[in-house]
């Protein structure tokens, strides 16, 4: 979800500074001249900047296109990104950003997002606290400025119809947050979480956001020789207490979503995985407040295929949004990349049509482009390039269900257990002494195939 290369979101906000000057500020109608409104074309060229299979209206299982993948735009890398790695400087030029830290600057930025929103026609954004607004020198700065910058992007959601998929606060880039945020072992550092917190769910209310996301950047540990993991892990499940206490007080019913990764920055991250993070939920009783964003990408760097935490949060039904992007296995870190694998974005779409649809989550385009491509159409063509795969996925979940031939190979795969016993089990009324008679009448138990090679042919003429 985050600026996930070894560079905070502050130093991105600092390194943009040595971006290229940008020669003028003066926009005559467009800040993406020269782009048109996408539009879905299923017999236009490769080439050409249009939908391929995204059709937004088109209807497919009792819902449209765009109500199974309800796409939002992410604010942090589309808007902030300056294409800076470990290695290089920036080298993308936002002609929008003077570079500056001004108030009027944040705003000229949140003109060209709503373009850029309207041009691809997606209904949702996503944004943490500090790189929407500037940060002041003191928190009460810092909340006049994020309101300011947030009232003209409300403006801009009544002029267009694009609505808050998702806000959140960075709790990781700021020097005070280096030993955590919710888990800092420092009262003051932990009180200061606390407090931007609040301002990005006051914010998230008066945006009418639908969701608000939670993820832990360094709530975690580099060396156990100085950290008292119980005592953290108690302080965040206090911390959370507190934010669902608060969004009742103030009458905002967003769903609160907690956004699993191993690793990176901390060695260690509490939020491991979905199920580490559905364990802690279920221990510290918060599970009937919150759900999980996932991002498959960190899925993967937890050692996962990209579909795991998917299937194991929607199976128990905790799979609340998808931050939809990947990695390159190649790369030494969480790369963000759009997602163009079409038998993964398959495998997706077939969870998110099982669990009914997202909403109020969604397909949260979490990518960016490479730091090589640098014109401005670049990120048109990977978003429609996103969505475009992500609407085959969708095509290929939905043909695959309404056949019925893997589904039905799976519930054929588990079908002893509806005889009378295997339903005592999954009833918890079965006993070791009855499994243990059962077993002694049938002599040798089956040898049964698992057919994977089956299984993985039937899948790929899907895809």
């Amino acid at each position: 979800m985050m600026m996930r290369t070894s560079l905070s979101r502050a130093s991105t906000l600092r390194v943009n500074n040595a971006l290229p000057a940008v020669a003028s500020r003066s926009f005559s109608t467009e800040f993406f001249p020269g782009i048109p409104k996408i539009q879905y074309d299923p017999s236009s060229k490769p080439t050409d900047l249009t939908f391929k299979y995204y059709n937004a209206d088109e209807v497919l299982m009792g819902k449209t296109m765009e109500d199974w993948c309800r796409f939002s735009v992410v604010w942090w890398h589309t808007f902030r990104w300056g294409g800076q790695d470990p290695f290089g400087m920036p080298t993308l030029n936002h002609p929008w950003d003077d570079g500056g830290n001004s108030v009027d600057n944040a705003k000229v930025r949140v003109d060209a997002a709503f373009e850029f929103f309207t041009k691809l026609g997606v209904k949702h954004y996503a944004f943490h606290d500090i790189d929407i607004a500037p940060e002041g020198s003191t928190l009460a700065e810092s909340e006049k400025m994020l309101h300011a910058v947030c009232d003209h992007a409300l403006e801009q959601q009544k002029a267009t119809g694009v609505g808050l998929l998702w806000a959140t606060q960075n709790l990781f880039s700021h020097p005070r947050f280096m030993n955590g945020g919710a888990t800092n072992p420092n009262l003051d550092c932990y009180a200061y979480a606390c407090a931007k917190t609040k301002m990005a769910i006051d914010v998230g209310q008066k945006l009418g956001g639908e969701n608000h996301v939670f993820w832990g950047g360094r709530e975690g540990y580099q060396t156990i020789l100085n950290t008292n993991m119980k005592k953290e892990l108690d302080n965040l499940a206090a911390f959370f207490h507190m934010v669902v206490d608060y969004k009742k007080d103030i009458g905002y019913d967003a769903q609160c979503l907690i956004e699993p990764k191993p690793r990176e920055p901390t060695k260690h991250q509490y939020d491991y995985d979905a199920a580490t993070v559905m364990g802690f939920l279920s221990h510290y009783g918060l599970s009937d407040t919150f759900k999980l964003n996932i991002e498959p990408n960190h899925t993967t760097l937890a050692g996962h295929d990209y579909e795991h935490d998917l299937m194991i949060g929607s199976k128990y039904g905790m799979l609340g949004s998808v931050d939809c992007n990947t990695g390159d296995p190649l790369v030494g870190w969480d790369t963000d990349q759009f997602a163009m694998d079409i038998k993964k974005t398959t495998l997706a779409m077939e969870i998110v049509i099982a669990q009914g649809g997202l909403a109020p989550g969604g397909l949260n385009f979490d990518c960016k482009v490479r730091r090589e491509s640098s014109d401005l159409e670049d990120y048109f063509i990977a978003h429609v390039g996103g969505m475009d795969a992500f609407a085959r996925g969708l095509r290929n979940a939905v043909k695959i269900a309404e056949d019925g031939i893997l589904p039905g190979m799976v519930t054929e795969r588990y079908a002893t257990f509806e005889k009378p016993l295997g339903k005592k089990v999954a009833a918890g009324d079965a006993t070791l002494v009855e499994m243990s008679e059962y077993a002694a009448s049938i002599g040798e138990a089956p040898q049964i195939s698992g057919k994977q090679e089956l299984y993985e042919v039937i899948h790929t003429e899907y895809c």
